[in-house]
């Protein structure tokens, strides 16, 4: 079996990963095809190649452009491994900011950004790197998480 370099896998990865944040916002949306491509500025059957996960053939940079359009708030993360490739997309994404808020949100936020503003750039890129580490591992928290509930309906099956 011929093996992809790990930088390609990891490429596929974001891809997929990005495809299935464009599918769930699609499936939100409840509307058709057609009107998802107007919406994302691509013609339908590459929407559809993208709802139904064929994403080879379509480059990260379209599928970003279109998360874009769509207003995701996206975070792309790589690893040190392929498997830890995934996008992020906010939980606010769906929600207005000004509905879903609290005061106590809104003043952790300012302070938030203002403790970050205090900070050096070096200092700024070691949070970043551990905020990504973090977000790797709860990532594949989730996904062994779902392995074992696979396997345990499986077995009750």
């Amino acid at each position: 079996m011929n093996r992809l370099p790990p930088e390609n896998a990891t490429i596929r990865a974001l891809r997929s990963a990005v495809a299935l944040q464009l599918a769930r916002f699609a499936m939100r949306l409840g509307t058709t095809q057609v009107a998802i491509a107007k919406r994302l500025g691509l013609p339908q059957p590459t929407v559809s190649k993208i709802l139904n996960g064929h994403v080879s053939d379509i480059s990260l940079e379209l599928l970003i452009r279109a998360a874009a359009r769509a207003g995701l708030p996206m975070t792309l993360q790589t690893g040190r491994v392929p498997q830890e490739a995934g996008a992020f997309v906010s939980s606010t994404a769906s929600r207005s900011h000004r509905t879903s808020r609290s005061r106590l949100a809104e003043k952790a936020h300012d302070d938030l950004i203002r403790s970050m503003n205090g900070l050096t750039p070096t200092e700024r890129l070691q949070a970043f790197v551990e905020h990504n580490q973090l977000m790797g591992a709860l990532y594949e928290a989730g996904r062994n998480a779902e392995a074992h509930r696979l396997r345990t309906a499986a077995q009750k099956s």
